[in-house]
C-alpha cells in the first residue's frame, strides 16, 4: 500500500514559475511539493537552453537560464520544498473535504489542500524533422537542445531553422565552433530582428555561412556526422562538413492528462481569472505560460506576477478564517525570520 503524501500545495511543473510559487506561499506558510516530468528542476530553461542568455528579469541585465534557476532554488532554500522528478500526474480527483488526491504515472498518491498548475506548456519534445536517416544520429551528433555548450568546440556545425533558437545558437557558438553554417529554407526569419541583423553581419565578414535550402540528406558513420547536403538553393545541392547539427523545428507541446481535468481549455491552454489565477474548478489554479486571460503575456516576469496574487488566494483555502496581513519582505521581521535573514 502506497503512503499518501499530504502537503498544502501540490505544483505541477519545476519551472521558473513553478520555483517562484514555493518563495510566495512559502512566506504565507504553505508548505509545497513539486512534481516535474523532467529529471531535474528548471523545466524547459534547464532542459532546452540552459546557457541561453535571458535580458528581461528585472535586477539581471543579463542571466542565463540555468543562472536563474539556480537563484530560484537558492531563494526557496529555506522554504524546504519537496520534489518528486520523472512523474506525470496521471489523475487528479476533488474529496468531499474541498481537498484533492493527485496520482503519478508511478502510483504515488498526494493529497493537497490546493493544486498549482505551473507546467508550462505541459510536456514536450522536439519535432524531428523529415531528414532521412537523421535517427541513427540523435544523441551522438544531433541534438536537439543545447545543455552545454563546450561540447561543440571546435565541430563544424550546421544549425537548421529560421525562430529564435536558431539564431541565438547560431551567434553563442559561433566563437567556440570550428565552423558555423545556418541553414532557412527561406531568407527570412522569425527570430529577433537584431539577431538577424548581427548574423548577416558575421555572413558579410565570413565569420559564418548562411545557405538557403532544406537539409535533404546526411553522412557519416557509427551516429557520428560527417556532412550534410544542402539541396533548394541557388547553386543546386551543396555539400559541407558536419560533425555536430542541431534542428530547431520548434516543440510539440502536450498537455498530457490535464487536458482530463474537466479546465475548460481554451486552445489547449486553461483559462483563469486575473484576480486569482483560478480555474474554473476552485483551489486549483494555474500560473506560467499554460494559462490564459486577455492580454496574456507568455514572459517569465508575468507568470512571477501571477505568482503572487495566486499565494494570496491560496492561503485563504489553506487556512480559511485565518486573518491575512500584506507584508513587505523589505521591513516585515516576521517574513524575514523565515527567510532567515538574520539566522
Amino acid at each position: 500500500m502506497t503512503d499518501t503524501i499530504k502537503t498544502d500545495a501540490l505544483i505541477v511543473g519545476a519551472g521558473p514559475v513553478g520555483l517562484f510559487a514555493v518563495f510566495e506561499l512559502g512566506l504565507f506558510d504553505m508548505k509545497c511539493h513539486l512534481i516535474d516530468i523532467l529529471d531535474r528542476p528548471g523545466g524547459q530553461c534547464a532542459e532546452l537552453y540552459p546557457e541561453k542568455p535571458i535580458y528581461d528579469i528585472p535586477g539581471w541585465p543579463l542571466i542565463t537560464a540555468q543562472g536563474l534557476v539556480d537563484k530560484l532554488l537558492e531563494q526557496i532554500h529555506p522554504f524546504r520544498p519537496d520534489f518528486t522528478f520523472n512523474r506525470m500526474v496521471s489523475s487528479l480527483e476533488k474529496l468531499e473535504d474541498g481537498s484533492f488526491r493527485i496520482t503519478t504515472d508511478e502510483g504515488e498518491i498526494f493529497e493537497a489542500k490546493v493544486v498549482v498548475i505551473a507546467a508550462g506548456g505541459g510536456s514536450f519534445q522536439p519535432k524531428r524533422p523529415p531528414i532521412p536517416g537523421i535517427e541513427a544520429y540523435e544523441g551522438k551528433s544531433v541534438f536537439y537542445s543545447v545543455r552545454r555548450m563546450e561540447e561543440f568546440r571546435g565541430h563544424d556545425l550546421v544549425i537548421v531553422g529560421g525562430g529564435d533558437s536558431a539564431l541565438d545558437w547560431t551567434l553563442n557558438l559561433q566563437p567556440i565552433a570550428k565552423s558555423v553554417t545556418l541553414v532557412h529554407r527561406r531568407p527570412e526569419f522569425r527570430a529577433a530582428p537584431d539577431s538577424v541583423n548581427k548574423m548577416y553581419a558575421m555572413q558579410e565578414m565570413k565569420e559564418l555561412e548562411f545557405l538557403v535550402g532544406q537539409v535533404s540528406g546526411l553522412a557519416g558513420a557509427d551516429g557520428q556526422l560527417s556532412s550534410a547536403t544542402i539541396k533548394g538553393g541557388p547553386d543546386g545541392d551543396v555539400e559541407v562538413p558536419c560533425t555536430r547539427m542541431l534542428p530547431f523545428f520548434g516543440l510539440t507541446m502536450k498537455l498530457g492528462p490535464i487536458a482530463e481535468w474537466g479546465l475548460n481549455l481554451h486552445e489547449n491552454l486553461i483559462p483563469v481569472d486575473t484576480q486569482k489565477f483560478q480555474t474554473s474548478v476552485p483551489g486549483i489554479f494555474a500560473v506560467g505560460d499554460i494559462n490564459w486571460y486577455p492580454g496574456k503575456l507568455k514572459l517569465i516576469l508575468s507568470g512571477f506576477h501571477e505568482v503572487a496574487l495566486m499565494a494570496q488566494a491560496a492561503k485563504r483555502i489553506v487556512s480559511p478564517g485565518e486573518r491575512i496581513v500584506f507584508q513587505y519582505t523589505t521591513s516585515s521581521t516576521s517574513l524575514q525570520k523565515k527567510l532567515g535573514v538574520h539566522d
